[in-house]
């Protein structure tokens, strides 16, 4: 077994026993590797944290409990129904394991669900759409300014317009001259950032989950319903313009985010009503009438954001996405800006939905 070593190291540490170790991948994540870690009693989720992405991985741990406790806290008095995901200490009661120069830690495993990496109707878009908004409600009498900024700059357009332009004029690994085009497009939606800079300083700012992704909310495999909302490494202060935006981007396209398929990768009507109608009615008795109009600006700005991420990485040799072949980062950014200018193109039909 490729994992033997760390999973004994592993199993030790948390108090599994026997021979009937096994850890294997599950998850597709993009960041940390993700694999479930098994004896003939107990199963537990254990991650190889990405320090290059999380160089202080203390503090991700130290958010990620911190909104636990507090959602404990809620589930106790019956203001939030869904699962917690849960760190599990080591017999030492420490969260983090160091081996081999990398940083591991463990999760409690919830069982009888699954995960969706693409929406394939209108209810489980208004399932999903409808957790996140009872996980941001549930964290809005959180001090967001309690968490520390594992990334930094996450979610500033202008920061990764300005690492683009860098990295074209360095053009380290010799790949401008195959996607001039797209670099091209890019700098002519640079004035967004201009648009987002100036709303943002109207808007409250909010416990975020930042990666709203289809796939960090597990379904109940019994009925379908909502479980949990998973993956809360990049929870900070934010704005809900940039969750909402992330499911618009994550959920209304019917290809994967690296379909080439572009003819196909649009918005979906359906699914972007039902995002509106499962986000906020949980969340319409906090959000403001600014924050209402911003959400369309988040749904413009969270793929033509990651986008811009995917062609810098490509641009930079692939150092921060995981990738299976050498133009992965470049199908991404196309399948991104793709559904960018799609939404340009419905973006009064879309804004009417929202309002």
């Amino acid at each position: 077994m490729e994992y033997r070593s760390i999973a004994e190291h592993l199993a030790i540490q948390y108090g599994l026993c026997g021979d009937e170790i096994s850890m294997k991948p599950i998850g597709s994540g993009h960041i940390n590797t993700t694999m479930l870690l098994t004896d003939s009693e107990r199963v537990l989720v254990v991650q190889k944290l990405n320090t290059a992405v999380f160089p202080e991985p203390a503090q991700l741990v130290d958010n990620a409990r911190l909104i636990e406790q507090h959602l404990v806290a809620k589930s106790k008095v019956g203001a939030y129904e869904l699962g917690i995901i849960k760190h599990v200490p080591t017999h030492s009661g420490n969260f983090l394991v160091e081996y081999q120069g990398e940083v591991w830690r463990a999760l409690e495993f919830i069982g009888k669900s699954y995960s969706e990496d693409v929406v394939d109707c209108v209810v489980k878009a208004q399932t999903a759409a409808g957790a996140f908004g009872r996980f941001a409600n549930a964290l809005n009498d959180f001090d967001a300014k309690q968490l520390f900024p594992v990334i930094p700059n996450f979610h500033n357009l202008a920061m990764r317009i300005e690492k683009l332009q860098a990295i074209i004029k360095q053009d380290p690994v010799g790949r401008a001259s195959s996607c001039l085009k797209d670099i091209e497009f890019c700098q002519s939606q640079f004035d967004l950032a201009e648009e987002v800079k100036q709303t943002e300083t109207a808007l409250p700012l909010r416990v975020c989950h930042n990666d709203t992704k289809i796939n960090n909310m597990l379904f109940d495999a019994t009925t379908n319903k909502a479980k949990a909302v998973i993956d809360l490494d990049t929870c900070m202060p934010g704005y809900w313009l940039y969750d909402f935006g992330d499911m618009v981007r994550t959920f209304c396209s019917p290809e994967a985010e690296d379909s080439t398929n572009l003819d196909n990768v649009v918005v979906r009507i359906e699914i972007f009503e039902a995002i509106v109608k499962g986000y906020i009615a949980e969340v319409s008795d906090k959000l403001t009438d600014v924050e209402r109009e911003s959400l369309i600006l988040g749904a413009k700005v969270m793929p033509l954001m990651i986008g811009i991420r995917f062609l810098t990485d490509y641009l930079d040799g692939d150092n921060y996405f995981a990738t299976k072949h050498e133009q992965h980062n470049l199908e991404r950014a196309r399948n991104q800006f793709a559904l960018y200018q799609d939404i340009l193109r419905k973006e009064k039909l879309l804004s009417a939905l929202i309002s």
